[in-house]
């Protein structure tokens, strides 16, 4: 097997090269318009990532998550949810690696085979960083006014929470 990926790189570029001599187009400019362009992109990004990293970092400092989650346990146990991922859920629409040292942490806490450890898997599994994901493709598309993107998604994530756990509870009774 390591031989055929130590192959895969030279066989790409012997592939773009010889689509370079055979084509009617000129690729190598296509290409470099291209990542010219992504650059581009990726420089109209930067301000509104840095704005989402830093407010996650003082939500999560200040303590504001941890007093969420403990506004939100009653209702979530009432649905099925296990209280201990309320931490995760508040985390995860917010940051990708943050909800993953939740995840770890959870893991280690309660161990990998329990109930909560499962929905929080199908959870990580299925569903992305919400407000990142929204900032970024807001931002690359210049839409200043997201309506009701956001709630939309944050209601599409309650329900995979609900479903996950409902999956967990299905799959492994």
């Amino acid at each position: 097997m390591n031989f055929f990926t130590s192959l895969l790189i030279p066989a790409l570029l012997s592939l773009f090269g010889l689509a370079c001599c055979f084509s009617r187009r000129d690729l190598p400019d296509a290409y470099l318009k291209g990542a010219q362009e992504g650059l581009q992109s990726a420089f109209r990004l930067l301000p509104s990532l840095a704005l989402l990293m830093t407010a996650v970092s003082m939500f999560t400092a200040s303590g504001a998550a941890e007093a969420l989650a403990s506004l939100l346990r009653p209702l979530l146990s009432r649905l099925g949810i296990p209280s201990e991922l309320v931490p995760l859920l508040i985390v995860r629409p917010v940051s990708g690696s943050g909800s993953t040292a939740l995840l770890s942490e959870l893991y280690e806490r309660l161990g990998a085979d329990s109930f909560a450890a499962r929905c929080a898997s199908i959870l990580a599994a299925s569903s992305d960083t919400l407000l990142y994901i929204t900032a970024v493709y807001m931002s690359a598309a210049d839409v200043r006014k997201t309506r009701h993107t956001l709630p939309a998604a944050l209601l599409v994530m309650l329900l995979g929470v609900f479903l996950s756990c409902l999956a967990a509870r299905l799959l492994f009774a």
